[in-house]
Parts: C-alpha cells; sequence; structure tokens
C-alpha cells in the first residue's frame, strides 16, 4: 500500500514551472530525493506536506485526499516536517518548543511529556533538553528540528536538507535514526548529500528540471558509476552524474 501517491503533479513559481507532470508513489521505507539547484525537490516537499498547493494533479496522502481540508487536517496530525529553513522562537527552551509542536498537532495531552522526552533523547540532545533554543549551535538548532518532526511519530516524514550542520558523527547517528523510523513509516529525504542516500535509504528518485530523471533502488544507482577502483560512496555520486547525463540526453526516457 503507498504512503503517498500523486499524479500529473504540476506546481508552478510565478512564470517558472517548479513540477511538470510528476507522477510518484511511495510506500513504507526510506527515500532519498536528489537533484540538482532548482530541480523541484523543495517544492515537491513543500506539497506532500501540505503546505503549498499545486498548479494541478492529484496528491493521495496516507489514503487522504490533500485537495480536501477536512482530509489535509488529518494527514497534518499524522506526518512530520522539517523544511530547509524552519521557524523557532528562540527564548523557548528544547522542551517547549518541541511541546507547542506537539500540541499544533493535537497530540493526547497525556502521551505529550514522554514523546518530547524520547524524541528530544533521539537526536541526541537529552542534557540540553532545558536548554534555551537560542543557545544552542546551528547543528544543535537542527536536532531540534528533526526532534520536533518526530515526536509524534509521524507515519510520513518529510526532511528537507536534515543533515545541513550535523557533523560527521552526527550524521552517522541521524542515518541510523531514519532507518528506524523507516522500518514503520514513509521517510522522504531530500538532500544534496548523495553519501548520506547511500547510507540510509533504500530507493532513490533523481529530479531534474521539474521532471523525474530517474527511479531506482540505491543499489542500482550505485551500479550505474560502480568501478572497480570505487568505494561505494564515489560509486553512486558518479552514478548520480551518470542518470542526469543519460536524462538530459533523452537515453533514460
Amino acid at each position: 500500500m503507498n504512503t503517498i501517491s500523486v499524479g500529473e503533479l504540476t506546481v508552478r513559481h510565478r512564470r517558472t514551472v517548479a513540477l511538470d507532470t510528476v507522477s510518484l508513489a511511495f510506500g513504507t521505507g526510506v527515500h532519498g530525493l536528489l537533484g540538482p539547484n532548482g530541480a523541484g525537490k523543495t517544492s515537491l516537499i513543500r506539497v506532500l506536506a501540505t503546505v503549498a498547493a499545486p498548479a494541478a494533479g492529484r496528491v493521495e496522502l496516507l489514503g487522504r485526499d490533500a485537495a480536501a481540508q477536512r482530509d489535509r487536517v488529518e494527514v497534518r496530525r499524522r506526518l512530520g516536517y522539517l523544511p530547509q529553513e524552519f521557524g523557532y522562537y528562540p527564548g523557548f527552551t528544547v522542551r517547549e518548543f518541541v511541546e507547542y509542536v506537539a500540541w499544533l498537532k493535537e497530540m493526547d495531552p497525556v502521551r505529550v511529556a514522554a514523546a518530547v522526552e524520547r524524541a528530544v533523547g533521539r537526536v541526541g540532545l537529552a542534557d540540553r533538553i532545558d536548554a534555551k533554543v537560542k543557545s544552542l549551535s546551528g547543528g544543535m538548532v537542527r536536532r531540534v528540528g528533526i526532534a520536533q518532526a518526530i515526536v509524534n511519530e509521524p507515519e510520513l516524514l518529510l526532511l528537507d536538507e536534515p543533515t545541513a550542520g550535523l557533523d560527521p558523527e552526527q550524521r552517522v547517528e541521524f542515518r541510523a535514526l531514519l532507518r528506524d523510523v523507516g522500518t514503520t513509516s514513509t521517510v522522504i529525504v531530500s538532500t544534496h548529500l548523495v553519501e548520506d542516500v547511500a547510507a540510509a535509504c533504500s530507493e532513490v528518485t533523481l529530479l531534474d528540471a521539474g521532471r523525474v530523471a530517474y527511479r531506482g533502488t540505491t543499489a542500482e544507482l550505485t551500479a550505474l558509476g560502480r568501478d572497480s577502483a570505487d568505494d561505494a560512496a564515489n560509486a553512486i555520486e558518479r552514478g548520480y552524474t551518470a542518470a542526469l547525463r543519460a536524462h538530459r540526453s533523452g537515453a533514460l526516457r
């Protein structure tokens, strides 16, 4: 069963077509969303998060029609979303901010305190839970963003450039968190870091100029760039480049 199903999706920003009749479906697991700047990744994530409406097309999320207001409200209770730039109240503590997001999601008040501590612990900030957000480093603030996205144990988790500002050790821990969440939920990770996709994702969707340039498993994308001298990280980066070139030349159409 697909958690996400979009058909003939078109998104415009004034005169620019950000997504051009895109059709995609995603189920349980961790899915990487790759592509160069301006490919349409953030536009797709925003539509899936129900914070932006498409110009045309069909969007079904968690079995609900995203065009219907009542269904959108229900979907928002069940998803988690981290945008590239997320707003927060700097005077709040980490606990207060994540609690606030839990309240916005209309979580059961009885569950909130334990859910907040669990989410903050999962991103490695248990010792800073009562610190003001404004006192944290950029990487820590990003981890607060991840905590608020997972506080409701979402069935659909949407992350736009989630590892920006994280150090290498934190990125390794984050990948493990994604794999854990992806065992029961659908996770979409939009990123420029191909190695994060290689380490955490089972499937890859590559967007280019608002269209789907490639879809396949991480192993298949790696195989496109495999050379006897390559390690896995180099191979998937070469595969990414090869897939883009093939799409632009018409070989993958």
